[in-house]
């Protein structure tokens, strides 16, 4: 959620002393009257979950809609799940298409189902023309509340006909234009609208081209054309032109911050939904999956120093350096890999340049290694007085910088062509992989020298 302004720090202060004193009364009317929704979500969503109950108690009801659309997915499943279809409905009456959507995707089908039949039959249609695409793609990230127009009428009728709107839908910058069988023809903005004639046509002052997206567009690709093409809003279409509605832009920095914190808590291995407060055993038991992977990982790089145990007695010295060299791999992988990432999530990458860019990576890992072979190897030998120990260790880190470079820029390629998420699976394999060749290697060589 977004940074909030200083005097929204300010009642949310104010509503946290009230809370801890006990005085509800004055808890009810800051909520209601003092705070903006999106605020009061912020106060929900840093709230412990007893004092969360007792806040969306006090919400009116006639703002929970928008309250809720602010929330989390777990915090709005779970209140959710305490409502009945008739409650669900009320909430989301002054709710947009999309905002609808996106809460009916957390309750169970039943629900659903109830939640629909008791709409109207245009609402019912435009809030299942979004739930009929995947809830990532740009189909599910639409709204369906649009303004179109037809390209043969004059300007003056579309003033004439805007005016009798009370208002506009958000975010409108454009009026789409369409034809008699509602294919998207172009679209006439709002600016070009009030500086032309009024006796002009629509087709004679409308733009044709514009960015047009795809209902089955994947919504990170969304994100990048409104980036791109700095955009407000952008009319959405089916294969045959149809248009479905527009997607503007404050879905898509939902998108944006969405896609940021997945990416920062996948390289821990959590949910990027992960709730703050959540209880300690929903908590725990989103962590003890990867705290498993990470135990068989750890369990074959133990194997493999398991190998070299009769090395590792007779030079005590080993023990005492092979951490530096699974560090130095483990660093040096996941700054090639974290690059990779991004430049997949930036589009930046591929099989064009990829090739490039592996170069690169690999030049990069032997100056490093060479830089810090070197360096690593003057510390051993001024450390243990063994200028053998000392080659096997610059060597061991020269091996373990260039396995490093290898997989960090490998591994996002292969993984996403298997269709695991790099942020997800990308660090702990990387881990393990810097771990075995650089115990491998320096005890290895060690072997070889010593024994």
């Amino acid at each position: 959620m977004a940074e909030l302004s200083e005097k929204a720090k300010s009642k949310l202060h104010s509503l946290k002393e009230a809370l801890d004193s006990g005085a509800m009364s004055r808890v009810r009317r800051i909520i209601n009257s003092g705070l903006a929704p999106v605020d009061v979500a912020h106060l929900i969503e840093s709230s412990p979950p007893k004092a969360r109950a007792v806040i969306w108690e006090m919400v009116d009801k006639e703002i929970e809609g928008e309250v809720l659309q602010y929330l989390s997915i777990d915090i709005q499943s779970k209140f959710l799940s305490d409502m009945s279809a008739e409650e669900v409905v009320d909430v989301t009456a002054d709710l947009e298409t999309d905002d609808v959507a996106d809460i009916l995707q957390q309750l169970p089908e039943q629900v659903t189902l109830e939640v629909l039949n008791s709409m109207d039959h245009q609402d019912r249609a435009r809030v299942e023309a979004i739930l009929g695409y995947p809830e990532d793609s740009a189909g599910g990230l639409m709204n369906t509340d649009t303004i179109t127009i037809r390209p043969d009428i004059n300007l003056d009728v579309v003033l004439r006909y805007l005016r009798r709107h009370q208002s506009l839908p958000d975010m409108t910058d454009s009026l789409l234009v369409v034809n008699r069988q509602n294919e998207y023809i172009g679209m006439l903005t709002i600016r070009k609208l009030l500086v032309s004639d009024p006796q002009q046509t629509v087709r004679e002052v409308m733009s044709t081209g514009g960015t047009v997206i795809q209902a089955t567009q994947h919504e990170t690709e969304v994100a990048k054309l409104f980036e791109r093409h700095d955009l407000v809003s952008a009319p959405v279409v089916d294969a045959n032109g149809i248009l479905l509605g527009r997607i503007t832009i404050d879905d898509v920095v939902d998108v944006i911050r969405e896609t940021a914190d997945h990416s920062l808590m996948s390289m821990a291995g959590l949910d990027d939904e992960e709730d703050t407060f959540a209880p300690a055993m929903k908590t725990a038991r989103r962590r003890a999956v990867w705290l498993g992977i990470n135990l068989i990982t750890a369990f074959v790089a133990s194997a493999v120093i398991g190998l070299f145990d009769k090395t590792i007695e007779a030079v005590v010295a080993l023990a005492v350096l092979m951490p530096i060299v699974a560090s130095m791999g483990g660093i040096a992988g996941s700054q090639v890999l974290t690059l990779v990432i991004r430049g997949q999530a930036l589009g930046h990458l591929s099989d064009a340049n990829f090739k490039w860019l592996f170069n690169r990576e690999l030049i990069v890992a032997a100056m490093n290694g060479v830089l810090w072979a070197v360096v690593i190897a003057v510390l051993a030998y001024a450390w243990f007085r063994d200028p053998g120990l000392s080659v096997i260790m610059a060597a061991a880190i020269m091996i373990n910088l260039l396995a490093a470079a290898v997989a960090g820029a490998a591994l996002p390629i292969i993984l996403k062509a298997k269709g695991i998420d790099p942020a997800l699976a990308g660090g702990v394999i990387l881990t393990t992989v810097t771990d075995v060749v650089g115990f491998m290697s320096f005890l290895g060589l060690a072997t070889l020298f010593y024994l």
